[in-house]
């Protein structure tokens, strides 16, 4: 057993949604991580999240011991409040971060795989991310059919999964 299990996000998780924002936009040990408040207050990264769960958003929690170790979600943006992967308003944009002890123990790739099968079973087609190239994550995205579509931003690519 891989010592976690999987369960739908719910209302509840804001909270902890909110930290794997947290832990998503400081991921790299680079630079002086950005605080809670800023990243929960700053339009661009706070929509991710604010008013969760809306009728439309989608996600999945790792849980261990108790715990919730990980998360990945989805939300429809608009044009207008554009994400930073955004590709189209009828595409969903993909948010994930796992608490540091649990990286590299699989619990990433299994919530990708459990929140595309949520998303295809609503009859969503597509599912889209942003990720900075320096990031190790980009190559899970890829390993898991994740193809870039958008290199035109100096850090980050935008990718797309075709689910399907």
């Amino acid at each position: 057993a891989p010592g976690y299990r999987l369960r739908p996000a719910v209302a509840s998780d804001a909270g902890f949604l909110a930290d794997m924002l947290v832990e998503a936009a400081n991921w790299s040990t680079e630079w002086r991580p950005k605080s809670r408040q800023r990243i929960l207050s700053a339009p661009s990264t706070a929509h991710y999240v604010t008013g969760w769960p809306r009728d439309t958003d989608l996600g999945v929690i790792a849980k261990a011991g108790g715990q919730p170790v990980g998360a990945a979600w989805l939300r429809f943006l608009p044009e207008t409040d554009a994400g930073y992967g955004f590709v189209a308003a009828d595409v969903p944009e993909l948010t994930i971060g796992v608490a540091a002890a649990w990286r590299g123990r699989g619990v990433g790739r299994a919530l990708l795989r459990a929140l595309a099968e949520q998303a295809q079973a609503r009859g969503i087609g597509r599912i889209s991310l942003s990720v900075e190239r320096k990031n190790p994550a980009q190559r899970l995205y890829l390993s898991e059919g994740y193809q870039v579509v958008d290199s035109s931003d100096a850090q980050s690519d935008t990718m797309i999964k075709e689910l399907g």
